[in-house]
């Protein structure tokens, strides 16, 4: 629906936007932060799937000691490659805020499905039924599925068929006040911690 999509989209850019003017406030102490807890660059960039399946360059800031850009390595609980500062900037979301570039350019959306790494995309699309449709849809910084917990290790299949689920039902049902209710959930959890956040 065109009418949808360009309300969504206007609103993508004056959020993002909003929150961009303020952020040297935020970006400048963090990159502070991670230059001083260990070598390496501030940002951090990987291949993720987008909509329609096209992969983008997906920005977070760099919170571990080696940077893997396999495509496969997967952050576990108490994972020693994390930074203390990494640790922190996971555990309240803030490392997804250079995702907020990806959302102007337009690989993304403020509220969407998650994106996946693209070697992960090839996998569980063999794996799990309607898996592609949650590409019918633009990825977003926060999802469905991460507020209502569905996030961290996908150890076992079944935790990515529940994260599935959650995206595909949030391509089916999307309305502006259901994003409006995610953004606000993911709020709640970045001021008070996320403990599948690791």
């Amino acid at each position: 629906n065109p009418i949808t999509a360009t309300i969504k989209r206007t609103f993508d850019i004056v959020f993002s936007l909003s929150i961009l003017i303020l952020s040297p406030l935020i970006f400048i102490p963090v990159a502070i932060a991670i230059k001083c807890g260990s070598k390496g660059p501030v940002f951090f960039k990987q291949k993720r799937t987008g909509y329609r399946g096209k992969a983008f360059n997906c920005y977070k800031f760099r919170t571990m000691t080696e940077v893997h850009n396999d495509g496969t390595y997967q952050v576990k609980k108490e994972d020693p490659n994390v930074t203390r500062v990494g640790r922190f900037l996971r555990h309240y979301n803030i490392d997804e805020l250079p995702q907020l570039v990806n959302v102007l350019k337009g690989d993304m959306s403020i509220v969407g499905p998650r994106p996946h790494m693209t070697e992960h995309t090839e996998m569980y699309r063999k794996l799990i039924d309607k898996y592609m449709v949650r590409h019918t849809v633009k990825p977003g910084i926060t999802g469905w599925a991460q507020v209502l917990g569905y996030r961290g290790q996908t150890d076992e299949l079944w935790k990515m068929e529940k994260r599935v689920e959650c995206d595909v039902w949030y391509a089916e049902n999307w309305n502006f006040l259901l994003d409006m209710k995610i953004i606000l959930l993911t709020i709640y959890k970045m001021i008070t911690g996320d403990k599948n956040a690791y």
